[in-house]
């Protein structure tokens, strides 16, 4: 593969619904362009995009995929990213380096939620976009409902570039309203010429003046000529168009079938006229050296620098970062420092990649997308440069995981290679965290989505040959008392020369602060309890509250002062008092009025005005308080509940699909509350089955 400059390269992400045909759409614009002699297709597990085993076992994208095509001297690095919401940290990451999106939709299934969220990302990113219409080869594919449902979503900003002609019910070419020509399909994306049918013309006449009045709008000398009735050259509607197309006035619809490769050359052709290249567009960083901004804006006169955009991790074709190069030129065989873990690595062979396969190059330039093997102390959102101008950029926002699970590992000398093999997924995953959780004793997964834990674990076993056991994790459940008690607690034993003597009464009481285990105090007169056992009162009371008595869950919020005993000046030792002290605090303790506390958490809801009353029903059920609602732009309302950490498991599956996928959750820990008395109970009751059944063993 030949060395692109800035300007003849292209950047675009692939967006849409999941199922909706990116990846056959990639597909087809491999074939047309003579990549693959045989154009795959996503059933046969023989696509380009679509390579690893689970991809191919599940019929739909999980990782972003790279593709550079060759087009008429152009090179396109198509960024195939997965439809499905769970996969969405693999979305982010394309998102961060490509310069423009083409969001596909369904003719079959119209503008999904998939569709919409595509949308969002482009307005987040600020990224110019066009829309593919698909499926057009299907009976009952309807292109004016998907751009009349467009219109009503976006506005006049949408601009049908193409109207279909349909002859016997069947797809067979479209008008190109620009040029104003007929094109009728001969095989995959080629064409001839041919009349316009009378039957678009009400509906291409409609797209055709949208079209001349937004060429028209960009320069004072076209709206001139556009009021005294002169026709535009297509020099001028092109160029017009495409300033608008850049700055987001304007958003053509294409057309064709990826599934017959019909229209994908089109697609390639709008590509390279309407979106930007790299080298037009703006990137500052900071010189860490210098604390100055660094202007990288993909400019090939400047020192090298490149962003490490995804991790790939795979046990059969390596280790490979994936990198954009920002500015400068990337070469095979130099010395690179990794700002953000200030180290040098030298390179030995530079890559793009197509799917799997791998392509050797002897550089990159700025705006470039490739791959580097085998850098052992990089990770994703790392910045390289030259130790001379070490400059690192914005580090990208990813989506927080709030979907857990807790995992054991089936066979138990397998722990050490779930770990390692976790961390390799975690190299290649931003959106997934393992969490060893100490107070609870488990391990927890966490991730966006109960089908991403799902598919984390498939991967743990095809990789890396281990297997882990998902499970409902343990709520971090807390223990605490509601009234002040005075107890005794007497620790005597004899046998045979020094005995053991510890006699201890301490008063327990709620110390009104749930975020501190326990307050010790001691307040004894007249040296009952000689100074020096002080200490080991206190590590009986630490090592108490580890487990409390009502349930074996940590104690929270307690007080206990020490104000009487005795002493033996023989027997009594340090654990003698620590013994003394377990036993007061297991009789102290339930005579306390225990209480158990649960995990409550305080969430926000983000969804559309429509699905608020859903939502909140579904809040009190789960024993939710909802505290407020804001309104948000879009239609939305943002709702702010408190809810206990426990109604949160399965939350993402059922929010989904009570709001079609269009609502968003975060939350974070706020406090511990008092659980209602049927909790209590259930969970006592659960522990006390659980230490009977440990005793019989």
């Amino acid at each position: 593969m030949q060395v692109y400059s800035g300007e003849k390269i292209r950047n675009v992400v692939m967006l849409g619904h999941g199922g909706c045909g990116k990846t056959t759409l990639v597909e087809a614009m491999a074939y047309t362009t003579g990549i693959t002699k045989r154009q795959g297709k996503v059933e046969e597990g023989n696509t380009i995009s679509d390579y690893d085993k689970e991809e191919i076992k599940r019929l739909f994208s999980i990782n972003t995929t790279v593709v550079p095509i060759e087009y008429d001297d152009t090179k396109i690095n198509i960024l195939d990213t997965p439809g499905y919401f769970d996969f969405v940290g693999e979305v982010e990451e394309a998102m961060r380096v490509a310069d423009a999106a083409v969001i596909v939709v369904s003719a079959k299934a119209g503008v999904e939620v998939g569709t919409m969220k595509a949308w969002d990302y482009c307005e987040r990113y600020n990224l110019p976009r066009m829309f593919f219409v698909t499926d057009m080869d299907v009976d009952n594919a309807s292109y004016r409902e998907v751009v009349e449902r467009l219109e009503e979503l976006y506005g006049k900003k949408i601009a049908p570039f193409h109207i279909p002609i349909r002859e016997n019910e069947k797809f067979v070419g479209y008008v190109n309203v620009i040029k104003m020509k007929g094109r009728r399909f001969t095989t995959m994306s080629n064409h001839d010429d041919c009349d316009i049918p009378d039957y678009v013309e009400n509906h291409l006449q409609k797209s055709r003046d949208s079209l001349l009045e937004a060429v028209a709008e960009t320069s004072e000398d076209l709206m001139e000529k556009y009021f005294s009735g002169e026709e535009f050259t297509y020099e001028e509607i092109s160029h017009a168009l495409r300033a608008s197309v850049i700055d987001n006035s304007v958003v053509p619809v294409l057309c064709g079938s990826g599934l017959y490769a019909q229209g994908s050359n089109m697609l390639l052709e709008a590509i390279q006229i309407y979106f930007p290249s790299p080298s037009k567009l703006h990137l500052p960083g900071v010189n860490t050296k210098t604390n100055e901004v660094f202007e990288g804006d993909f400019d090939e006169s400047k020192p090298m620098t490149a962003r490490v955009f995804k991790t790939i991790a795979d046990p059969f074709i390596g280790k490979f970062s994936l990198v954009q190069v920002c500015s400068g030129i990337l070469k095979s065989d130099s010395v690179i420092y990794n700002v953000a873990k200030n180290t040098e690595e030298k390179l030995s062979r530079l890559y793009v990649l197509r799917g799997k396969e791998q392509i050797e190059v002897s550089q990159l330039r700025a705006g470039d997308i490739g791959a580097i093997g085998k850098l052992s102390n990089t990770s994703t959102g790392d910045t390289l440069a030259t130790k001379a101008v070490p400059v690192v950029y914005d580090l990208p926002e990813y989506p927080q995981p709030y979907t857990y699970q807790r995992y054991v590992t089936k066979n138990k000398g397998d722990a050490d290679k779930v770990s390692q093999a976790l961390a390799k997924l975690m190299d290649e995953d931003v959106t997934l965290k393992s969490v060893n959780d100490k107070d609870n004793r488990q391990t927890l997964l966490y991730g966006m989505g109960d089908q991403h834990l799902e598919v984390v674990v498939s991967k743990l076993f095809n990789r890396y040959k281990v297997e882990v056991e998902i499970k409902k994790p343990k709520v971090a459940y807390r223990e605490t008392i509601r009234k002040k008690v005075k107890v005794q607690g007497k620790y005597k034993k004899q046998s045979g020369g020094h005995g053991q003597y510890g006699d201890v009464h301490i008063e327990f009481e709620p110390s009104g602060d749930l975020e501190t285990p326990y307050v010790f105090e001691e307040k004894v007169f007249g040296g009952a309890v000689p100074r020096n056992y002080f200490p080991a009162v206190d590590k009986g009371i630490a090592e108490s509250v580890l487990k409390g008595p009502l349930a074996g869950y940590p104690v929270m919020g307690l007080k206990a002062t020490l104000v009487d005993g005795s002493y033996h000046p023989v027997d009594s030792s340090e654990m003698a008092f620590k013994m003394a002290t377990i036993q007061a605090f297991k009789q102290g303790f339930m005579e306390a009025s225990p209480v158990l506390l649960e995990p409550i958490a305080a969430l926000k809801v983000v969804v559309p005005d429509r699905y608020t009353g859903d939502v909140m029903g579904d809040l009190n059920k789960r024993r939710g308080r909802v505290l407020g609602m804001n309104p948000l732009p879009g239609n939305k309302q943002e709702i702010i509940a408190d809810i206990p950490v426990s109604a949160t498991f399965g939350y993402s599956t059922d929010l989904r699909s009570m709001t079609g996928g269009m609502g968003d959750f975060s939350y974070e820990f706020a406090r511990y509350e008092q659980a209602p008395s049927d909790i209590q109970q259930k969970v006592v009751e659960e522990a006390a089955k659980k230490a009977e059944a440990n005793s019989e063993e």
